[in-house]
């Protein structure tokens, strides 16, 4: 299948000109969502899949847009053949209401003093974006979505979703994400905050009419602010890998305040490009409502999640510390006392954070198989090397040893599955002197059959301390055969 691009696109605009009831009990007299869509909406309205960014993303999700030279945000994941496949899913990506992508935030207009809002805006929740998209979905005449996914501030919006709004979608994917923000988490959010506000060109939020090609407002203070909050995107390991001490521009450190490294130059960078594309207020705001993320009731996470009825899959990355995988395992645990149907897998990367947008391999394949299942007969291999009965072990290890395996499935004289011999059994007939194969060949075969989940499968070898399944027909013929290497690779390490 060849994976490829959703081509050129259009951010589009919803206008809902009525008032918006937002968590804190104030009205949003009206607001617009940018949103861009990709793929077409089946005849029954029951292909839709939401996709919800990050705290800087925006509606550009995937695709090129006029005059890009970059793809949308997760285009990795988005189009034909991808995880989320534009040819048979209609993917709907939308800016948050707080923003400052399209969608009504701080810089948009008030429109009962035709200013911009400035700190003038209310205080928004992820509750209240989730509503804001709930009107979209609406009206694009959707009544259900077949999935609603995101990483980091997106998986709290899919778990907002599934709360607020239990019977809209059938599936969630949450990535890299919590049901609540910690002390720690919060912290690091106020840094970027104090930054902003410390910052004299912010002017209590009123900075909109200084902004021009001389005065971009508090850049200073935003880029700190991008600079704190990109270090937690990152692991000790992947900045080791991309920096390690290496100087920049410079041969010998230079015993003063200039830039030496070349992290700090990269951290600058990073900063000063946030600047040219973000807005300093929404940076306040959208931190603001992660920081009142929290979806436990009474203490409890899954008394919170209690009502949900989506299926999900989580998803943690392995060297992530602004969002670590415990995080997500709550999430998983909670799902798992209320009975609901949950997979989670952990992802080996480096990365750290950033890995739900880098990572495009490993999430592609794990979401694709959520939202379409893989059964044993996908992935098996069907060509099995085998052994008849009856063999001496020294062909039958000269035959493992000649095609360099570690498992031979055994058939009787009519091709049926008997047993199963590996190279630890070969070791310990040498080490016995036995001398033929049905003195060490495992006789209690554990099978399974094509149309197993791999997922049962792998559960299934766990809870027996093997490492291959042969695969049989209903007549106990051998038709394959699949290893624990080979679904470890595809589907990492995780349950469901």
């Amino acid at each position: 299948m060849i994976k490829g691009s959703v081509g050129t696109v259009t951010t589009q605009y919803y206008h809902h000109p009525s008032p918006l009831d937002l968590e804190s009990g104030e009205l949003l007299p009206s607001f617009t969502l940018a949103y861009e869509t990709y793929g077409t909406l089946n005849r029954e309205a029951s292909n839709a899949i939401l996709v919800c960014h990050a705290l800087s993303g925006d509606a550009h999700a995937a695709g090129y847009r006029a005059g890009d030279d970059k793809p949308g945000w997760w285009d990795s994941v988005i189009g034909p053949g991808k995880a989320f496949d534009t040819d048979k899913y209609y993917v709907i990506s939308s800016n948050v209401i707080g923003g400052c992508k399209g969608s009504t935030g701080p810089s948009s207009e008030n429109p009962k003093t035709s200013e911009p809002y400035g700190t003038t805006f209310p205080v928004i929740t992820i509750r209240d974006m989730v509503n804001a998209q709930k009107f979209l979905i609406e009206h694009l005449g959707i009544n259900r979505l077949y999935a609603v996914a995101g990483g980091s501030m997106g998986g709290m919006q899919v778990l907002q979703w599934t709360v607020s709004w239990p019977d809209f979608a059938s599936k969630a994917i949450v990535i890299a994400a919590t049901a609540y923000s910690t002390p720690q988490q919060i912290a690091f959010n106020e840094v970027g905050r104090i930054a902003i506000t410390s910052d004299p060109a912010w002017e209590n939020g009123k900075y909109y009419h200084q902004k021009s090609s001389e005065s971009n407002g508090p850049f200073r203070g935003l880029a700190l602010a991008r600079m704190v909050g990109h270090i937690t995107y990152l692991s000790n390991e992947s900045m080791h890998e991309k920096f390690g001490r290496a100087l920049q521009d410079k041969d010998r450190i230079g015993y003063n305040f200039s830039t030496d490294f070349a992290v700090e130059s990269y951290l600058h960078h990073q900063g000063d490009t946030f600047t040219q594309r973000f807005d300093a207020n929404s940076y306040l705001y959208i931190t603001k409502a992660i920081d009142y993320f929290d979806l436990t009731k009474d203490d409890s996470l899954a008394k919170g999640l209690a009502g949900v009825h989506a299926a999900f899959l989580v998803i943690s990355v392995s060297s992530d510390w602004l969002y670590p995988p415990y995080q997500s395992q709550e999430i998983v645990s909670a799902l798992t006392t209320n009975d609901r149907e949950v997979r989670y897998s952990e992802i080996r990367s480096n990365f750290g954070h950033d890995a739900f947008l880098l990572e495009s391999g490993q999430i592609n394949y794990l979401i694709s198989q959520f939202l379409r299942r893989t059964v044993v007969g996908d992935v098996m291999i069907k060509d099995v090397p085998t052994i008849e009965e009856g063999a001496t072990t020294a062909v039958t290890a000269r035959r493992l040893i000649n095609l360099e395996v570690n498992h031979l499935p055994v058939l009787s004289g009519s091709d049926q599955l008997v047993g199963i011999v590996t190279s630890w059994d070969i070791a310990k007939a040498v080490a016995r002197n036995f001398l033929w194969l049905d003195e060490i060949m495992s006789k209690d075969v554990i099978t399974t059959v094509p149309d197993e989940l791999i997922e049962s499968a792998a559960k299934k070898m766990e809870e027996h301390s093997i490492s291959a399944l042969p695969v049989v027909d209903a007549d106990q013929h051998l038709i394959g055969l699949i290893t624990s290497d080979a679904i470890s690779i595809l589907i990492g390490r995780g349950n469901s």
